[in-house]
């Protein structure tokens, strides 16, 4: 056994600095959906390349055949489906945190937003979990705001059914 290579205990793993949320200082901002839309670009042009290549070569070539034609038509239709997908997240999680507080009709304490994405097209969609402010809370709500326009998509209220009775004092308990 060499006597320079290192043990289990050596070997250790840690996230790379920029992916650190621990001293993150400042508001996080979402990345835009419509980002998809670079890669449609590249997969509409290699799609292009592809059925360029194909029909040039004709049917007679060694290195490339009929296959070029058909990766060429899936790129294309892969690309297309990201254009339609790219959707611009116009509304940010706070903007959709409004909305979905004007819509429960209770004051929110507590609250968390989640994106989503809905339907075929994949509409980017807020999910917005809303809680009262009352300690303990006694109404709770899941609004779905949608990322594209700020309409609400759907919302639900209800009494909080979760008991909070073990998070007291023990004196406030009897």
């Amino acid at each position: 056994m060499d006597e320079d290579a290192p043990t289990d205990a050596d070997v250790t793993d840690a996230l790379p600095d920029d992916l650190n949320a621990a001293g993150y200082v400042g508001p996080y901002v979402f990345p835009n959906n419509n980002r998809r839309r670079v890669p449609g670009y590249l997969y509409l042009m290699m799609g292009v390349a592809c059925i360029v290549a194909g029909v040039w070569a004709g049917p007679d070539a060694v290195l490339v055949n009929g296959g070029f034609i058909g990766a060429g038509v899936l790129l294309v239709v892969f690309g297309g489906y990201h254009l339609l997908a790219g959707w611009n997240l116009d509304v940010d999680e706070r903007d959709a945190l409004v909305a979905a507080t004007r819509q429960v009709g209770f004051a929110v304490g507590h609250a968390s937003a989640q994106l989503g994405w809905r339907g075929l097209r994949s509409r980017p969609t807020w999910r917005i979990l809303l809680y009262s402010a009352e300690d303990p809370p006694l109404q709770r709500g899941l609004v779905l705001v949608d990322g594209v326009d700020g309409e609400i998509v759907a919302h639900f209220v209800e009494d909080n059914p979760e008991d909070w009775s073990v998070l007291e004092p023990r004196e406030l308990r009897r």
